[in-house]
């Protein structure tokens, strides 16, 4: 893990609010729909790339590492349904507003604890 962020420079946290995965994927889609018939994108060059372009977390950092549910819940709410594919996930039963600077540190600890990411192979 050192090895692969010894560039990184600094974190980004995203906190989404009023949010829905499925609205996302669906504008995406109507974005495809429009390049296409607007001859700015050929249909038989549609793959993941395209679709990720036209998400509203394109220019987020990428896909998130870590996805923390609080609240003791164990769904992720139609929360980032395409972008959560091989992302590690953390159930704490606490709600967010009770989260500490320790339980952050314990999720931490526990995705940097020798886990090996296969991103899906």
């Amino acid at each position: 893990m050192v090895n692969e962020t010894q560039h990184c420079n600094g974190m980004i946290m995203n906190i989404c609010l009023s949010y829905g995965s499925r609205g996302e994927i669906v504008g995406a889609t109507k974005l495809i729909v429009e390049d296409v018939l607007r001859d700015k994108l050929d249909p038989e060059t549609i793959d993941e790339n395209a679709i990720e372009e036209r998400l509203l977390t394109h220019n987020c950092g990428g896909d998130p590492d870590v996805m923390i549910r609080t609240s003791g819940e164990l769904r992720i709410s139609n929360f980032l349904l395409w972008q959560l594919a091989y992302t590690e996930f953390f159930f704490v039963d606490k709600p967010w507003p009770a989260m500490e600077k320790n339980d952050l540190l314990d999720v931490i600890r526990n995705y940097a604890k020798g886990r090996s990411r296969r991103f899906g192979r």
